[in-house]
């Protein structure tokens, strides 16, 4: 078989011969970290590349937080005061001083509390199409979905069977009328995409109600109860024998008196193709999750970028196109993050009553245009032995391999009507493509590059 150089209108990616040949699986998995880590990266996962995040609670009814910090510097000393996260909104509301506590004062009243959005958005949801909101992941170009089933509010987006203790909040204000989880499971399936859940393990207000003021707190306010970890067992128990998630998406820690370990094994032998992040608090994961961050070079553990399209995950009304990540940007950074044996899970924050703002929409549908392009180049590829080139015109490429054929990204508009791309492995035999184009293009060799003459026009744009 001929070796192929493919080019195409987005950024192309190599992956290196990382982490797929794992141990055989075993019949049936144990609550230890050697079990544990038997399980093997499943190749949906590895090949997906691109997966839709989806914050959605009560916080989506003020759906507000600060247009501050764009670069998520979370160590900075007001961060907590002025956070641009909109799902901490019932935190940062408590906050003496903060932006949002004095956006809820001018809008609900001093003495409106949180909990009273539960009828709003019970009410706001009913209209929410999950068949819609599934089609429009689909073409995105997404392969799977991942859920906020109960974020660190407590509200769960399920009719959750599993008491909570707390005396103060009746059970209409702790989790949805609808089942949300369950509609856009079935939904997200019938597009033929996988579909997991997020939980907020390490964070529950309802337990434990902080607020978060300054840095301790992150670790002090973590639930650590029997009647907490009994509680979390249960409910993420509920989670995986009833939907059956793909993903299996823990966020900040699980408490100690939770069983972690037990939780992952009843996963795995309930879901042995499902995936399990790193957020657990224990020595294994199936990938790692980076949070508004890139990697500078190839992993060898796969990894997963989760980012809003904007600088909050949850509906922030505030946010407009100036908040909102450049469809430029948002191609390359798909792009770079596969090079590099990386998914993206890129975050929607939808209204209360499941609508995706039309900013949002806009990037989803260019993206997805991208991508039935040049997808062939995202979908099922692997890292090649780098990740990142420069032509010697000047272009960022980025570099992925499926079989015998090496895809060529080149970042933005090319710089010339040709792109010499340095340090291949010239072949005698080699055929040189653009996808979306039938004919091959004239390629020779130029000293130690490879020299591509470029159609006078090129289909697509950003890549």
């Amino acid at each position: 078989m001929d070796s192929k150089y493919r080019f195409f209108s987005a950024a192309a990616l190599l992956l290196l011969f990382c982490s797929l040949t794992v141990a055989q699986t075993p019949a049936h998995y144990e609550p230890k970290l050697e079990s544990l880590d038997q399980h093997p990266l499943p190749q949906w996962y590895a090949g997906a590349k691109l997966g839709i995040f989806i914050h959605w609670g009560l916080y989506s009814v003020p759906g507000w937080a600060p247009i501050t910090h764009p670069d998520h510097d979370f160590s900075s000393n007001d961060y907590i005061k002025y956070d641009p996260y909109a799902e901490w909104y019932l935190n940062t509301m408590r906050v003496p001083g903060s932006p949002t506590a004095q956006y809820h004062r001018e809008h609900y009243g001093a003495d409106f509390n949180y909990y009273d959005f539960a009828p709003v958005f019970n009410r706001e949801s009913k209209q929410w199409d999950p068949d819609k909101m599934a089609a429009i992941f689909r073409e995105a170009g997404a392969r799977y979905v991942v859920l906020t089933s109960k974020h660190h509010e407590g509200f769960t987006l399920w009719p959750s069977k599993t008491p909570n203790p707390n005396p103060s909040l009746p059970a209409s204000k702790l989790h949805a009328e609808r089942d949300l989880v369950g509609e856009l499971t079935t939904a997200v399936q019938k597009q033929g995409l996988k579909m997991g859940l997020y939980y907020s393990g390490g964070y529950d207000w309802t337990f434990n109600t902080g607020p978060i003021e300054i840095d301790e707190d992150y670790e002090a306010v973590k639930p650590e109860s029997k009647a907490y970890g009994d509680y979390a067992f249960a409910q993420i128990h509920e989670l995986i024998d009833r939907y059956h998630p793909a993903v299996l998406w823990n966020d900040i820690d699980w408490p100690r008196t939770g069983n972690a370990l037990q939780v992952e094994a009843d996963y795995y032998n309930t879901v042995p193709d499902g995936v399990i992040d790193d957020r657990f608090g224990i020595k294994h994961s199936d990938f790692t999750s980076p949070e508004y961050e890139k990697k500078d070079q190839i992993s060898e553990k796969k990894w997963e970028e989760c980012r809003g399209l904007g600088r909050s995950f949850g509906y922030n009304r505030a946010e407009g196109e100036n908040e909102t990540i450049v469809l430029g940007d948002l191609i390359a950074l798909l792009v770079d993050i596969v090079s590099k044996n990386g998914n993206l899970l890129l975050d929607v924050g939808p209204e209360a009553d499941g609508t995706i703002p039309p900013v949002q929409m806009e990037r989803l549908k260019a993206l997805g245009a991208w991508l039935k392009q040049n997808g062939e180049a995202i979908y099922d590829t692997t890292p090649w032995e780098r990740a990142v080139g420069k032509s010697s015109e000047g272009d960022d490429l980025r570099f992925t391999r499926k079989g015998n054929d090496l895809y060529v990204t080149i970042l933005g508009s090319p710089k010339g009507k040709t792109v010499s791309i340095m340090e291949l492995p010239l072949h005698a035999e080699l055929t040189v493509t653009m996808l979306g184009e039938q004919e091959p293009l004239v390629a020779n060799p130029a000293g130690h590059a490879l020299k591509v003459n470029l159609p006078e026009k090129l289909k697509g744009n950003y890549a």
